[in-house]
């Protein structure tokens, strides 16, 4: 096999420079949450509902990742309900979060997924 490593070249200079996501050097703060929602709620919009809720409160660009990690049906959620819970990830770039701030951050998105689609904590 023979591979022309000019017409490589020639096609990398077309493709714009990634750029290395910028890393803090402080550590990350999580929250977990479980919410009760009805049962044709999708997952995705209880997590989109919830990082609408920390947008709102002004610290969107602290919030790093949500994950679903655990997904519940049974007696204990009532009829037509099922248990959702996620792990919300927050970082400052410039100092370590307080568990105040971060709670505030997580009671934030608990609010606005009770507004959009009716959730409830557990």
């Amino acid at each position: 096999m023979e591979i022309d490593l000019s017409v490589i070249e020639t096609a990398a200079d077309s493709v714009p420079a990634g750029s290395a996501p910028v890393l803090s050097g402080y550590p990350v703060a999580t929250q977990d949450v479980a919410l009760n929602v009805p049962d044709e709620v999708p997952a995705g919009q209880v997590q989109a509902a919830l990082a609408a809720g920390v947008a709102a409160s002004g610290s969107a660009s602290l919030l790093e990742d949500i994950r679903l990690f655990d997904l519940y049906t049974g007696e204990q959620t009532g009829e037509g309900r099922k248990s959702l819970a996620y792990t919300l990830r927050f970082r400052a770039p410039d100092r370590t979060l307080t568990v105040e701030e971060t709670t505030a951050l997580r009671d934030a998105a608990v609010a606005e997924a009770q507004r959009q689609v009716g959730a409830v904590q557990r």
